[in-house]
């Protein structure tokens, strides 16, 4: 009788998917948890916002005005009756979308600059650095009241404000890290193989500097969520009726005695949204480094 030897099974490759699935989901705490659901609510929100609520947002019902919370409307309903929650829903989009277009502006000029001003230094790099320390010495917000002032009003130009006045910070944190990286002996060792400036910028400066560009932008995300909901509270945003975050904390500060809810409610969501990205952004950075 022939015994057959049948190769063992490889199972590493088979179950290595589903086992990193339960370590990962193994060393996830609560607020991990929340933030991953926060996270995903706000994402359903901005891509099909009437999934969550039957409500129209600009439908005003006076039979309902200043309704508290309840049943039928859980965040209670405004000074015209519309739907609180239908209103916080609709205006995530918007928010978003303008904290999106923000951080790209801010991430994309910011980079060019950074890295052309630590390639070329000398007069380029001494300028471009003047600009960034003035930049720098005006608070965020208020180079963005200055910026929106100057191309008016309105969701975009709020967005375009913020980008530009986060443009420093990306500028600075490139800068820095292309300066170190730049130095190291496999990027001399490019130049001496022949390569072009250019080449080994893009072939080996600019991937080795960008984990702490990447870093910011998660971290600045969630800054201009507060930003772009400050110029729109403070009337330099959306226009009414839309339903935008920071709108809708500034309606509601007139009936904060006798409805608080108009006040408390968006200014939550601003906050956990806010809070809830950060968390997912460090989760991500740590499951990346581990």
């Amino acid at each position: 009788m022939s015994l057959r030897l049948q190769p063992d099974r490889d199972v590493t490759a088979a179950d290595d998917g589903p086992d990193a699935f339960r370590r990962l989901l193994g060393r996830l705490g609560v607020a991990d948890v929340l933030a991953i659901i926060v996270v995903g609510l706000v994402l359903v929100s901005v891509v099909a916002p009437g999934l969550l609520t039957p409500y129209d947002p600009l439908e005003p019902d006076d039979a309902n005005a200043l309704a508290a919370p309840s049943v039928a409307h859980w965040f209670g309903t405004d000074s015209l009756g519309r739907d609180l929650l239908s209103r916080v829903i609709h205006g995530t989009g918007r928010t978003l979308l303008g904290s999106a277009v923000a951080v790209l502006i801010g991430l994309g000029a910011g980079t060019v600059l950074g890295l052309v001003a630590a390639s070329f230094g000398g007069l380029v790099d001494a300028v471009i650095s003047r600009i960034v320390d003035v930049l720098l010495s005006i608070p965020g917000l208020l180079l963005a009241m200055v910026v929106v002032v100057a191309l008016g009003f309105g969701t975009l130009n709020a967005a375009v404000a913020v980008g530009i006045s986060s443009i420093a910070a990306f500028t600075r944190i490139m800068r820095s890290e292309v300066l170190t990286v730049k130095d190291l002996p496999f990027v001399e060792a490019s130049h001496h193989l022949g390569g072009s400036r250019a080449y080994v910028l893009a072939k080996h400066v600019f991937p080795n500097s960008y984990s702490a560009v990447l870093s910011l932008t998660a971290l600045q995300f969630g800054l201009a969520i507060i930003w772009i909901s400050s110029l729109s509270f403070l009337g330099y945003g959306a226009p009414p009726p839309d339903p935008e975050w920071g709108l809708l904390v500034s309606e509601g500060r007139q009936y904060v005695v006798s409805s608080p809810w108009l006040v408390v409610v968006p200014g939550l969501v601003i906050a956990v949204t806010v809070l809830a990205i950060s968390r997912l952004s460090q989760l991500t950075r740590e499951r990346t480094t581990a």
